[in-house]
């Protein structure tokens, strides 16, 4: 599975078969027992090792898929998940995956609440894990208040799409106005260049990591022109998209 990023979240368990995963640049051993939970925001790398076969439950959902209550708790502190679990606690994560396939081949009156109950289990065992693992990796947001977390969380799943500030206000149940202030004083930057920041690192990303055409790269970051894109680029990197990525590669 070459380089890719997907307008969905994505949960994986891998069953069998040994590689490397890279997200977001960033290489993790992968094995039996692994879990990744993916955004919108995320790019990813699947390489077997030499003469492997990789096998792996794929559930792909979008955010409303959820309760808010755990989709705020997943995403609050982590902006990805990757955790490889014991023997015995990856058996009772592939149990139920197993659950999921199972209702899925025969659908039938309740199967979405199974479904979603038995999903909702392994999200809560891989917050867990990760929480006790891997503290220092993630980012708290904790000290914001609740609405504008819950705003920061959004544009952090959406920034690729063509959101506005009413949009985002909107989510949140407040005015323009008062979300635009708020959003300022509780993050110290405006809406906007919060919004251009996050599609500036995946844009960032996706030059250090593929070779994907500058063109390409700038509607998939979410700009809509290519001189916006490079103006904004230059201004926080210092250099165009094309000389950036070169001195990368030298």
């Amino acid at each position: 599975m070459e380089t890719h990023w997907h307008d969905f979240f994505e949960l994986g368990f891998i069953l069998s078969g040994s590689g490397t995963h890279i997200i977001n640049g960033e290489s993790f051993p992968l094995n039996r027992g692994m879990a990744f939970l993916l955004t919108t925001a995320d790019i990813h790398e699947i390489v077997p090792n030499e003469g492997e076969t990789i096998r792996l439950y794929n559930f792909i959902y979008d955010d409303s898929f959820i309760r808010p209550s755990l989709n705020e708790m997943l995403f609050e502190q982590a902006s990805y998940y990757v955790h490889t679990f014991s023997s015995l606690k990856a058996a009772e994560i592939e149990m139920e995956f197993g659950r999921i396939w199972k209702e899925t081949e025969l659908w039938q009156l309740s199967s979405e609440m199974l479904v979603q109950g038995c999903f909702e289990r392994i999200l809560i065992e891989l917050f867990r894990e990760m929480g006790q693992v891997k503290p220092e990796e993630t980012r708290s947001v904790s000290k914001i208040h609740p609405s504008i977390r819950k705003a920061v969380i959004y544009i952090q799943h959406h920034f690729r799409e063509s959101i506005t500030l009413q949009d985002v206000s909107s989510h949140v149940g407040f005015s323009m106005n008062y979300f635009s202030e708020c959003f300022r004083k509780q993050t110290g930057m405006t809406f906007q260049v919060h919004l251009q920041e996050k599609r500036l690192q995946f844009a960032q990303a996706l030059l250090c990591s593929t070779t994907l055409p500058i063109t390409e790269i700038c509607y998939a970051a979410g700009f809509n022109t290519i001189p916006n894109f490079e103006k904004a680029f230059k201004k926080r990197f210092g250099q165009p998209p094309r000389d950036y990525r070169k001195s990368k590669i030298e």
